[in-house]
């Protein structure tokens, strides 16, 4: 028969646990055409209480204290990974040796290594695998890519993008879990770069080699009492622990299309939220985007008449651009949720089509080797091509 529906069971419940509730929520009342829509079966948090005023505020069905547990039972389909990035490697294996699909949050694993067992995992077991690079899915990056695509601007010359945050710039914000690089990985390089590195790949191909720096401006803060999503508290005078992982990275990149790209990912640019941004140039023309801004891309062409060349504001709301028919009419603009909602469509309509869906295990395995290549880049301060990793 074929499938209707697919029985979810999520591993976390905070930030990204509440984005992806929210969007398997949305998807049948905005997108009733998708030919598989999500069941949202059970919740998995290593807290009883907390998991379960997570299940009855999100909406989902039962509740799990182990993920162990939630991975073998035979009324799951999909396994949906957003608990810290150390328990992902684990997860994703048991869950595609269950026979389980996988959608995991990025980073996809705390080493190449390790994001290259999940990719060989899912691939031996034969299940649909999906890596969270949300940022795809905003109608206006969506028009960036087309706009490459077809040509229309021509020859690509440079990538250039920057994520800055300024949420830790205190010195008494507490060491929350992201800044443990045994828990996370790496600090802003794998958190924002991440993102950054997919959306090069996305829209402009393969990165051929790497030169990078990186800082930690606060070697030691508080150790944290406790931790919701990108908030914590810790006590003042309390006992210190010392931060692991990068504050800030910077890195410059080759493609192999013979692109040059630069990247700059922190959380210490005072007064930036979360400024997610790219440029790119043509030999036809140009197109800037910043998420904060996330309904507009400025085009600029360059066989504009003369006098009235320059950035024109593109509004990715009309009937042309990606997804826009599901919300709401032309200018009344979509936001930061909406992408997951994008995601899970793609990676229903993979399933219904027995294909991979776009980004998968795959993506996560690029994007982790070029985030190692630029950590060897500033730990033997070299270039580093990504063949080498």
């Amino acid at each position: 028969m074929e499938m209707k529906a697919l029985r979810i069971g999520m591993v976390g419940y905070k930030f990204m646990g509440k984005a992806h509730s929210n969007a398997y929520r949305a998807l049948p009342m905005f997108f009733p055409e998708a030919p598989i829509q999500p069941q949202m079966a059970a919740i998995c948090g290593r807290d009883a209480d907390a998991v379960q005023q997570a299940a009855g505020q999100y909406g989902w069905a039962e509740t799990e204290t182990d993920w162990r547990n939630l991975v073998a039972r035979d009324d799951i389909d999909l396994i949906d990974i957003n608990a810290p990035s150390d328990a992902h490697k684990d997860i994703a294996l048991a869950a595609a040796k269950a026979g389980k699909h996988i959608f995991c949050e990025k980073p996809l694993a705390l080493t190449l290594a390790d994001s290259r067992e999940m990719l060989k995992a899912a691939e031996e077991a034969g299940v649909k695998h999906m890596v969270g690079f949300n940022y795809r899915f905003s109608p206006a990056v969506r028009l960036a890519k087309s706009l490459i695509e077809s040509g229309r601007l021509g020859q690509i010359y440079h990538f250039r993008a920057w994520f800055l945050q300024d949420w830790i710039l205190d010195p008494a914000f507490p060491l929350v879990w992201r800044l443990q690089k045994d828990i996370a990985g790496s600090g802003s390089h794998g958190d924002l770069g991440a993102h950054l590195i997919d959306l090069a790949h996305y829209l402009v191909g393969d990165i051929q080699e790497v030169i990078g720096m990186s800082e930690t401006f606060i070697k030691e803060r508080p150790l944290a009492e406790n931790m919701t999503g990108l908030s914590a508290k810790g006590s003042l005078g309390g006992p210190m622990g010392k931060v692991t992982v990068d504050d800030a990275t910077l890195f410059m990149a080759r493609f192999t299309g013979g692109a040059l790209g630069s990247f700059e990912a922190t959380r210490f640019a005072a007064g930036h939220r979360s400024t997610n941004s790219f440029e790119i140039n043509g030999s036809k023309g140009s197109v800037k985007f910043d998420f904060e801004r996330m309904n507009e891309l400025e085009v600029y062409f360059t066989d504009d008449q003369e006098d009235v060349q320059g950035f024109r504001r593109v509004l990715a709301t009309d009937a042309a651009h990606a997804y826009s028919h599901a919300w709401w009419p032309a200018g009344h603009t979509i936001g930061f949720e909406h992408t997951f909602t994008h995601e899970m469509l793609e990676l229903m309509e993979a399933i219904h089509e027995d294909r991979q869906p776009s980004p998968n295990f795959n993506d996560g395995v690029k994007c982790q080797a070029v985030l190692e290549a630029v950590e060897r880049s500033v730990e033997e301060r070299r270039w580093v091509e990504i063949s080498e990793m």
